[in-house]
């Protein structure tokens, strides 16, 4: 039985006719509030453009592309921890390939790396050099989309870095290196602390740090750490209320979110316009299919309960690592919710990559993927020291 539970079985995204007519139905029902006093974003998400976007998502949105893009690259399933994980493994033709293990965040989903699994995987096919290969793992967090919810609490952010960890050795990989981003950025980092014999190095959208570990926290920042504590400061005071919310008592929210597809759209598209590089016009970041294809794996699994529970399950204080040793890159995205001052950086993370980018936010393999892959193949050039072709050919993913 253990083994059989143990095993790695094939997964293809299969949407029912069913589940399709349910979301037309509840679309077309909707109950909807009262507009704000004025127009636009102020009070939240604007109806305006809610309900384009959700008569689009009931009329034209088409299930079968839906389906296509995410089954375009192999994708399993198995069992580690007694939770089932969802994930992609994009083997590259390229012998000397460095594994890389891809952790997404809250409130996006494993559907957010799409766009950079073949220029990863297969550089060579996409204007790319063959020594820039990886072969690319990215799960679905545990509780989101695919990998079904958790049921059991304690599922946090150093179990789901534990969990990654075995399924990378499950999938015959010694040592690899890892990128992420929002909660992935924590797993990455939990990861190079407590794996530094297996992940060679790691990479992040922001760099997740624990002030109070230091004497004087503001004390030794310049005027640069200073503009970055004061701005991350500012966007905790206005941008936090659904953390707060997600953290102490995340099942009252779900009801609403699990119940209606415009809650569920309204809670998460909101934030894809607040944390991208969009100007407040969140299509210019995202085509609007994209932004579909993300609600639609939370809406048809039903996981968006689960996946705001993390928010509650994780302890931040004991979460973020007090020191982190192996190799580690950041990159900085001009829109990403949270700057970490570089001296504060530094006293935690090794770090030998630190990059302002030109563009793009908090999802930016989705919104920027181009920048997104440029960066990673730059830093990762100096870390390839990894043998990553031994993952033996006969196992099933």
């Amino acid at each position: 039985m253990a083994a059989e539970e143990d095993s790695i079985r094939p997964f293809e995204v299969d949407v029912s006719d069913e589940a399709v007519a349910d979301l037309r139905e509840r679309l077309a029902n909707a109950r909807w509030p009262d507009d704000p006093p004025v127009d636009g974003w102020g009070y939240g998400t604007d109806p305006t453009y809610l309900k384009t976007l959700c008569e689009y998502w009931r009329e034209e949105f088409d299930w079968a592309a839906f389906e296509r893009r995410l089954n375009r690259f192999d994708q399993f399933t198995t069992n580690v921890d007694g939770q089932r994980i969802h994930f992609y493994h994009v083997r590259s033709p390229e012998p000397d390939a460095v594994p890389l293990l891809l952790s997404h965040g809250w409130p996006g989903s494993v559907a957010e790396f799409l766009d950079v699994l073949g220029p990863l995987s297969d550089p060579a096919a996409h204007g790319g050099d063959v020594g820039d290969a990886f072969h690319v793992v990215a799960p679905s967090l545990p509780g989101y989309g695919f990998s079904g919810p958790t049921d059991e609490p304690g599922y946090d952010a150093r179990r789901i870095a534990d969990a990654f960890d075995d399924l990378m050795d499950r999938l015959g990989y010694d040592r690899y290196v890892a990128q992420g981003g929002d909660w992935g950025a924590l797993i990455t980092a939990i990861l190079g602390a407590t794996r530094p014999d297996r992940v060679a190095a790691i990479h992040a959208n922001l760099l997740f740090v624990a002030p109070s570990q230091f004497d004087d926290p503001t004390g030794m920042l310049d005027e640069d750490g200073m503009a970055d504590y004061r701005a991350t400061k500012a966007a905790r005071e206005g941008e936090t209320g659904y953390q707060a919310i997600q953290s102490t008592k995340p099942q009252t929210l779900a009801y609403g979110l699990t119940d209606s597809p415009v809650g569920l759209a309204a809670w998460i598209v909101e934030k894809f316009r607040t944390w991208s590089d969009c100007d407040g016009d969140v299509e210019s970041s995202f085509e609007r299919d994209r932004l579909l294809d993300n609600l639609s794996v939370y809406w048809l699994t039903g996981t968006i309960n689960s996946s705001i529970r993390l928010y509650y399950e994780t302890e931040f204080a004991k979460a973020v690592p007090e020191s982190v040793d192996v190799p580690t890159g950041h990159a900085r995205y001009p829109v990403e919710v949270s700057r970490t001052p570089r001296a504060w950086a530094d006293a935690v993370y090794d770090i030998d990559h630190w990059v302002d980018m030109p563009e793009g936010g908090h999802f930016a393999a989705m919104e920027v993927p181009d920048l997104f892959v440029d960066d990673l193949r730059e830093f990762f050039a100096d870390h390839r020291e990894v043998d990553g072709a031994d993952a033996e050919d006969d196992r099933a993913a």
